[in-house]
């Protein structure tokens, strides 16, 4: 007599050697896929917040009390701790999210495996290497955070099979690794797991296998990572601050960051130019961009999973049964998607960082054991190729960028290729020396470390609506007090933060700007610079000194690569 489904034994992918094999094999393939975008860039802002914190750190700076940031440390001192072996470099943070990016298809994998056939379990893994990373190639905390929750979730599952002391606490020190790169990730993974636990608590608690010495094992793994982080901001003379910072967002964060759920950051123009054209080139368009409509939809699938599992009872005879996976696995997906509702970030690229973990449902469709439901088994094989289709054509566009980027951008930190040259790179490292603080307003912190400069005071950048009318001003009696000599300033920036953040409203987009009312008053324009054919700076003096000599130096090469 058969065990019902709920209580029927998972497989275990780490007692096979066969899956060993396979999952070395994902590793190599993913990071030799990922090596495409190693050193290719478009400049993006975003990257140089963590990478310019590292390098604070390097010159002996302390995070909150040198420098503002409402994130929690991990990443910076991650970043840092790379830095110190290795040498800093863009390329060196770039060879960390290589890894990673290997590491996740492995998780994945072996997440999957255990209630999907391997070619199930395969194709969640391709769709992460092809997808994640691939998207948004940038060191950034999101990416890290992701990789500490997927091992806790790891870890929580193997717990679930083999209820050992050494398991809970490498969940619950994983779990606090979370909060210590990203807050918001880490708090849903916690309500995740918590959630999930409970449920198979309440259902049979001898079979979850929660001992007294679990338990303190768990609370073990959750606290020792919160007490040295606190136990070294403390000595540093820097607790207040870092409290201050990390409760920060709770009050500023959603002013201009707020986006609608699965939205995507794109110009008018080009949303409504997106499906243009004749049927044919509808067609195409809709399966390239596919994964851009189906992957926002992907966390739901656990929504429907909890409840439709917890409803089965858990009682089964094997402590490694299908129900307890999935409920703990879909619970956890149930808690990062709620905390990304709650920050007001569940726009598209957010929800691609949670990629790994949504994937999973993605094999749990193909294989068709989530929902035993007759009417969907017809429509599994063409459900699987349109997905396979869609997926690879997308990842070939995200690949095509790459291969293409014919313009070498040499910079203080690393050598990268782009599609476009950069005129700004180029200019500052012409006539601004290594060392020197200039002030890159109000957004593009990457260039501070590409150019091994840095901000005059505190602040990397500032947002409207994001930062207070105080930071504002801060920055402007920095620029007052210490005679920076440089300023790059990017004029139109308010006219298109409305692109990437629709809840910036015109009282927020209105607000006085003391910064730069400073800067028109006590510097002069001297070149304009085009990065990327995005932005548009300005190169500025203080009104006392001359501008430099004129000409932009060529930062491009015409040969590929």
């Amino acid at each position: 007599m058969s065990l019902p489904a709920h209580s029927q034994p998972i497989t275990v992918p780490e007692k096979s050697g066969r899956d060993w094999c396979i999952s070395f094999l994902i590793f190599g393939v993913s990071v030799l896929y990922l090596r495409f975008f190693y050193n290719y860039t478009v400049v993006n802002g975003d990257e140089g917040i963590i990478l310019q914190g590292a390098q604070r750190i390097l010159q002996g700076q302390v995070l909150y009390r040198d420098f503002f940031s409402f994130f929690t440390p991990g990443s910076y001192y991650w970043i840092a701790f790379f830095f110190k072996i290795f040498g800093s470099s863009i390329l060196v943070g770039r060879g960390v999210l290589l890894v990673e990016g290997g590491l996740f298809s492995v998780l994945i994998y072996l997440l999957a495996r255990r209630v999907c056939s391997r070619w199930s379990a395969l194709l969640a893994a391709y769709f992460v290497t092809l997808t994640c990373l691939p998207h948004r190639f940038i060191v950034l905390h999101n990416w890290d955070s992701t990789l500490w929750a997927t091992l806790a979730l790891y870890c929580a599952v193997r717990f679930l099979e083999q209820p050992r002391p050494g398991w809970a606490m490498a969940t619950g020190s994983f779990a606090a690794w979370t909060c210590l790169f990203e807050q918001s990730k880490g708090a849903g993974v916690m309500l995740g797991l918590g959630i999930g636990f409970l449920i198979l608590i309440l259902s049979d608690r001898r079979r979850v296998g929660w001992t007294r010495r679990s338990c303190i094992a768990l609370l073990a793994g959750l606290a020792w990572p919160f007490v040295l982080t606190l136990v070294y901001f403390s000595i540093k003379h820097s607790l207040p601050q870092l409290l201050a910072d990390w409760f920060w967002p709770l009050l500023h964060y959603s002013g201009v960051n707020k986006s609608p759920f699965g939205f995507l950051v794109m110009s008018p123009a080009d949303r409504d130019n997106l499906f243009a054209g004749d049927w044919f080139w509808r067609l195409l368009t809709l399966l390239i961009t596919g994964p851009l409509f189906f992957i926002p939809f992907l966390p739901f699938i656990a929504v429907g999973v909890l409840p439709y599992w917890a409803a089965k009872g858990w009682r089964g005879n094997s402590s490694q049964s299908r129900g307890g996976y999935y409920v703990l696995t879909s619970a956890t997906v149930v808690g990062l998607l709620i905390a990304a509702l709650a920050t007001g970030r569940a726009d598209f690229t957010h929800l691609l960082y949670l990629g790994p973990f949504f994937f999973l449902t993605v094999a749990w469709i193909i294989d068709g054991q989530a929902f035993h439901w007759p009417v969907l088994r017809p429509v599994q094989p063409l459900l699987t190729f349109c997905l396979l289709l869609s997926f690879t054509m997308f990842g070939l566009a995200l690949l095509w960028q790459p291969l293409n980027a014919r313009y070498s951008l040499r910079t203080r930190r690393g050598t990268l290729r782009s599609l476009h040259s950069d005129e700004v790179l180029g200019y500052i490292q012409a006539h601004v020396p290594a060392g020197e603080r200039i002030l890159v307003y109000p957004y593009l912190p990457l260039y501070y470390y590409l150019t091994a400069t840095s901000s005059p005071g505190r602040y990397e950048y500032l947002m409207p609506g994001f930062h207070t009318p105080q930071q504002f001003q801060d920055v402007a009696n920095e620029l007052a007090s210490n005679g920076t000599r440089v300023v790059l300033f990017e004029i139109s920036f308010r006219e298109k933060l409305i692109d990437g953040f629709p809840s910036a409203t015109p009282e927020v987009l209105g607000a006085r700007d003391p910064v730069a009312e400073y800067i028109a008053s006590h510097y002069r324009a001297c070149a304009g610079l085009t990065s990327q054919d995005f932005w548009h700076f300005t190169f500025m003096v203080r009104k006392d000194l001359s501008c430099p000599a004129s000409g932009v130096p060529s930062i491009k090469s015409s040969s590929p690569g």
